[in-house]
């Protein structure tokens, strides 16, 4: 028999489980404790369960983790984990400190099949969703690592390996525990799914998860974005530009958008390119983060310089469009944004998501 991973269960979901075992909801609350506030996940160690409760958990359930294979620090104090799931897949998280905060990049699949042509995670294919547990596993680890009391993860963004958006449900219950105080307790704006525009799911989180989003735009017309971004030939700019504001919309606390682009030298970063982007974005809440290329083998683009990125920079201020210019961190170890690859068994398909 399988075992039930009870990192893959938010609050809701532990519930259901106990009451199939006959115990009480309070049961729910004591297990959090033990897992996301003492960080004790031996059940014979869980001292205010009976025995025959230990026991019972103990044949259906486990608390499992993926392995550490490696641990790599940037001179910048980046840290770059690779995590192993099977004999042929691994997943790669990061965390990135600030004197402010602490920031755990994530992933949500081994690899990925949306084959953005700038992305290292892109050229190395896809082979599977993460779980739950798999996802919550990570911040687990990672706070382990860094001595959770004294270096507290701040922030947590799902813009490791994979297109979060196509793996819906684990992520959103990974969600549920990361904004649950009996887990890790974020605040709403403290965790943020990233995505490449798969329109029919942004919809629905709009109604299901009140996290922050970014989206990862890098053009501001479609001919472009085509080539950049291919999910765009399934879902176009117009009809993510619909969604987003459908985000924005719901829900009852104010929302903003965090519109990511990476700037290629000669291929988006011109001056006509920064116009349409500002007329593009001028009637969203949104906010835009312009991303230098990071480099990794076997890529034919090269970053825009210091002096372009200002450029861009300044025209999209100038038009009232939000702009800050990302920092590159932890290039070293081949941590920074658009590097992680890991290693995956590929079993990419061709189409990259059903239109639904």
């Amino acid at each position: 028999m399988n075992k039930q991973n009870l990192l893959s269960l938010n609050q809701d979901a532990l519930n259901d489980f106990f009451v199939c075992l006959g115990e009480k909801h309070y049961r729910t609350k004591q297990i959090m404790q033990w897992i996301y506030k003492v960080h004790e996940f031996d059940f014979d160690k869980m001292f205010n369960f009976s025995k025959s409760l230990r026991e019972e958990l103990n044949k259906i359930a486990c608390i499992e983790f993926p392995r550490v294979v490696k641990q790599k620090f940037a001179l910048d104090k980046v840290i770059k984990w690779v995590l192993g799931l099977s004999k042929d897949n691994y997943i790669e998280m990061v965390y990135i400190p600030e004197k402010d905060r602490g920031t755990l990049c994530i992933s949500s699949q081994v690899g990925c099949a949306l084959a953005c042509t700038f992305c290292s995670t892109g050229m190395q294919g896809f082979n599977k969703n993460l779980t739950t547990a798999e996802i919550i596993a990570q911040v687990l680890i990672a706070n382990k690592y860094l001595n959770y009391k004294t270096k507290r993860i701040s922030n947590v963004v799902f813009m490791g390996m994979g297109e979060p958006l196509l793996n819906e449900q684990a992520v959103y219950n990974a969600c549920d525990l990361l904004l649950d105080d009996s887990a890790f307790g974020l605040s709403r704006r403290k965790v943020t799914i990233s995505t490449s525009g798969i329109v029919p799911a942004i919809l629905r989180m709009s109604k299901r998860t009140p996290v922050s989003l970014a989206v990862s735009l890098h053009a501001p017309n479609n001919q472009l974005r085509n080539k950049l971004v291919p999910v765009n030939q399934k879902y176009s700019i117009e009809e993510l530009l619909k969604a987003c504001k459908v985000y924005l919309n719901a829900g009852t606390q104010e929302r903003h958008i965090l519109f990511e682009y990476v700037m290629l030298e000669d291929v988006n970063d011109s001056t006509e390119h920064a116009n349409k982007l500002a007329k593009l974005l001028k009637s969203i809440s949104a906010k835009v983060n312009l991303i230098p290329f990071n480099y990794f083998e076997r890529t034919q683009y090269k970053s825009s310089n210091a002096q372009t990125i200002k450029k861009f920079q300044d025209i999209l201020y100038k038009q009232g469009i939000r702009t800050m210019m990302r920092r590159t961190r932890g290039e070293d170890i081949d941590g920074a944004c658009g590097q992680l690859a890991g290693r995956v068994l590929n079993k990419t398909k061709k189409l990259h998501a059903r239109k639904n």
